[in-house]
């Protein structure tokens, strides 16, 4: 293997197989923005008069041919190079010869993964965003259409008051919204050029980095050469918690769901191909998709905390350790993706049971609240009216026409079943995504 570092020694083959792991593989997701950032370094390199405007020309070309080469996936890291970075000099060196060696000049492979990470992170921001936003809007038409259809709502696992499926799907809209708003903290944090710290000290060439920040699209720069190294570690937590945020509801609806497709619910339904059945019941119809969802977003709630313990005592400055943080953040990633699009997929599907309350007359205690209300708005005080109601219930006398939809009931605050307020929610999730955008 050769490697860029190498002075004639090399490392024994256990050493390199312990050391190395499955980091190859893993720097391939970084390969395009290895030549994106190499592109903006090499025009710099040109502008401070370390290279003349005739190898800019031709590195950059270079650059170019490789990055269609990974657009169209045959670009290759081979045996021969330690990772991505090494590749791809390596190769413009095998193209074009010494010139190739020229782009590394003032920088570091420390400053180089921290760009190339950052320009990663903040593409997938970009993606979780979109998709955020798709199951955002999923959830805010399902309120709509369903907001007349009563649901029982329950507090220690009791029929508790009244709720509506409007109510229940707009609730999971609304904490996307502050999921969004952990994202775009997340991505004010990734977005910051680390460009030109080299191994976190700097160096004596006058680089331009704010030359490179607007050339990468970068709001700003990591300015202080050793800030720019400590935020290796700082990116992959950001992301870790908008991810650990976003899974946190996904698993809540996620457990919903499982609750709700039981037969002892039946609120919610979905077709047969989109649950499993038993070996032996042949009556079952399981939620085999959400279990699944809640066992992955319950492993994503994890990976900040396993990112903050790997980050653990080490000084500033860069560490080997430091590595592992793509083998625990990189797969995270991918599960979110996945979440998010099969949360969406399923809710293309649901199937909504409008008659739930008229099915069965245990619901009717849950009503007990609006006759308590009611004698309350007639006159009396609410503690006796309360004792009242709860003497009837006790001994088996309180009766209450259910309502066939929501409109029956006189529920009209802001956020009641009454009055979901999703113009509102609407207005909140747009100020909350505004901020994750491209800066160029």
């Amino acid at each position: 293997m050769q490697t860029l570092w190498n002075k004639g020694v090399a490392a024994t083959d256990i050493v390199e197989k312990f050391t190395v792991g499955n980091d190859r593989e893993l720097d391939t997701v970084l390969a395009k923005y290895d030549v994106l950032g190499s592109k903006a370094h090499v025009a710099m390199l040109c502008k401070i008069g370390l290279l003349t405007e005739s190898e800019k020309k031709q590195l950059l070309a270079g650059l170019d041919d490789i990055l269609s080469e990974i657009e169209s996936g045959t670009f290759r890291l081979t045996q021969e190079a330690e990772d991505i970075h090494s590749q791809v000099e390596l190769t413009l060196t095998e193209r074009l010869g010494e010139l190739g060696k020229k782009i590394h000049s003032g920088r570091s492979r420390n400053d180089q993964v921290l760009v190339d990470i950052k320009l990663f992170l903040r593409d997938e921001v970009f993606s979780v965003k979109e998709e955020v936003l798709s199951l955002f809007a999923k959830f805010q038409q399902l309120s709509e259409e369903y907001k007349e259809y009563l649901l029982p709502g329950y507090t220690h696992f009791q029929v508790a008051m009244p709720s509506s499926f409007g109510l229940w799907f707009g609730a999971y809209a609304e904490t996307l919204v502050d999921d969004m708003h952990t994202l775009a903290g997340a991505f004010k944090v990734i977005n910051q050029n680390p460009l030109g710290s080299a191994a976190g000290y700097g160096n004596s060439f006058p680089l331009d980095r704010k030359m490179t920040t607007e050339l990468l699209g970068f709001e700003t720069l990591n300015y202080n050469s050793i800030a720019a190294q400590l935020s290796r570690g700082k990116s992959e937590k950001a992301f870790a918690g908008a991810i650990a945020s976003l899974a946190s509801t996904l698993n809540k609806f996620a457990s919903d769901c499982c609750l709700y497709m039981c037969t002892n619910f039946r609120f919610i339904s979905f077709p047969d191909e989109l649950t499993t059945g038993s070996s032996i019941m042949p009556h079952k119809k399981n939620p085999d998709v959400w279990e699944i969802m809640r066992g992955k977003t319950n492993r994503l709630q994890s990976v900040q905390n396993e990112i903050a313990l790997l980050c653990t005592n080490e000084p500033h400055g860069y560490h080997r350790d430091l590595q592992l943080l793509k083998d625990i953040l990189f797969p995270a990633i991918e599960t979110l993706h996945q979440c998010l699009q099969m949360t969406l997929y399923m809710l293309e599907h649901i199937i909504v049971n409008k008659d739930i309350l008229k099915e069965n007359s245990l619901y009717a205690p849950m009503f007990s609240v609006e006759v308590v209300n009611n004698k309350v708005v007639s006159g009396e005080a609410f503690r006796t009216a309360y004792k009242e109601v709860g003497l009837a219930v006790k001994e088996g006398k309180f009766h209450y026409d259910i309502p066939s939809e929501v409109s029956g009931l006189h529920h009209t605050h802001e956020g009641s079943i009454g009055n979901l307020c999703n113009k509102e929610i609407s207005e909140k999730m747009k100020k909350a995504a505004l901020p994750i955008c491209h800066t160029k």
